[in-house]
């Protein structure tokens, strides 16, 4: 018997990923306008579940309030902007800058367990639309606009918007594989099959979970940021809305919780599926809820994760498995 990493499928599929990067990195050249567009959301989209999943597929922390993330990211961006901070480099920080605040929620948050967090985490994006609401530059309900963006024109504003989405994609999910290559990820897993016995065994339990906290929620705030980029427009009942934990939960559940592969596939899916279907208004979000439902109930590991069951499938190198030594 041997304990394996890598495997030759792993090997092939990360030059593959390579490839396709590269290949998006190109897309403004010669995408149409449209087709810009609708990828920059799917890398956010990417985000968000790969963010989700980070915290609950992997740490366990089951929220239903990242909303609140996602809504201050937008609102940081607009802040900088209004600071006379160049637009773009205004989103690049608007991440960073939330996901220092998050260490302060972290700190109470953190302290809750189970069903109390979940709830805990709703309460704190309702908090946190109340107090952007109080802003004066926001206008309350009404909202503002991230207005130095209107004088960029149309065609570069929607270049720039696809290279930081493709290039926060690409760096948030390169810091979460190199989290989970290594001690900490192993250290985060532990604390979600059973934080006594992590505890036990060593494993500094509010630090390892506050470090996930914070890497999520400042990818959140970054994916929040960069549809503000795409969308110029900044209501806060839109971007506190509920609807994106919801989406996060559905990428996550129908990809594959606790899997690395898993929220990138229900994320393109999800994305598909809006595509396709997402002008028919409420049985649109009916049908979101419904497949969720169906996936929790008779494909729990999701998709990716049932496929790497019965196929023992390893696209990444990620944990270690023991396989039988092959014979001379």
């Amino acid at each position: 018997m041997k304990v394996q990493r890598w495997t030759p499928q792993s090997g092939v599929f990360i030059a593959a990923l390579g490839a396709m990067v590269l290949v998006l990195a190109v897309g403004p050249t010669w995408f149409s306008a449209g087709v810009t567009d609708r990828l920059s959301a799917l890398f956010v989209y990417v985000i968000l579940g790969a963010m989700w999943n980070a915290l609950a597929g992997y740490g366990g922390l089951v929220s239903v309030g990242q909303q609140a993330f996602f809504g201050l990211g937008a609102y940081a961006a607009i802040r900088l902007s209004h600071a006379d901070v160049p637009v773009y480099l205004a989103v690049a920080l608007a991440g960073l800058a939330v996901g220092v605040v998050s260490l302060a929620i972290g700190e109470v948050m953190l302290r809750l367990r189970g069903g109390e967090f979940a709830v805990g985490m709703w309460v704190v994006a309702e908090l946190a639309h109340l107090l952007v609401n109080l802003d004066p530059l926001v206008q309350g309900e009404t909202g503002t606009s991230l207005i130095a963006l209107n004088a960029i024109a149309a065609e570069a504003r929607r270049a720039y918007t696809y290279w930081l989405s493709l290039a926060a994609m690409v760096a948030l999910l390169a810091v979460l594989f190199a989290l989970l290559r290594g001690r900490l990820g192993t250290a985060i897993q532990s604390i979600r099959d059973d934080e006594r016995a992590a505890s036990s065994l060593g494993v500094n339990v509010l630090a390892t979970k506050r470090i996930v906290f914070v890497l999520a929620a400042t990818g959140c705030a970054m994916a929040g940021a960069l549809w503000l980029a795409s969308a110029i427009t900044f209501q806060p009942k839109a971007y506190f809305s509920v609807q994106w934990t919801a989406y996060m939960i559905f990428m996550t559940l129908v990809g594959g919780i606790g899997t690395f592969e898993g929220p990138i596939l229900g994320a393109i899916l999800f994305f598909l599926v809006e595509t396709f279907f997402g002008g028919r208004g409420v049985w649109y979000l009916v049908g979101l809820g419904a497949a969720a439902l169906a996936f929790s109930l008779f494909l729990p590991r999701g998709i990716f994760g049932a496929l790497e069951q019965r196929f023992a499938l390893r696209l990444l190198p990620l944990g270690f498995r023991v396989v039988e030594r092959t014979k001379p």
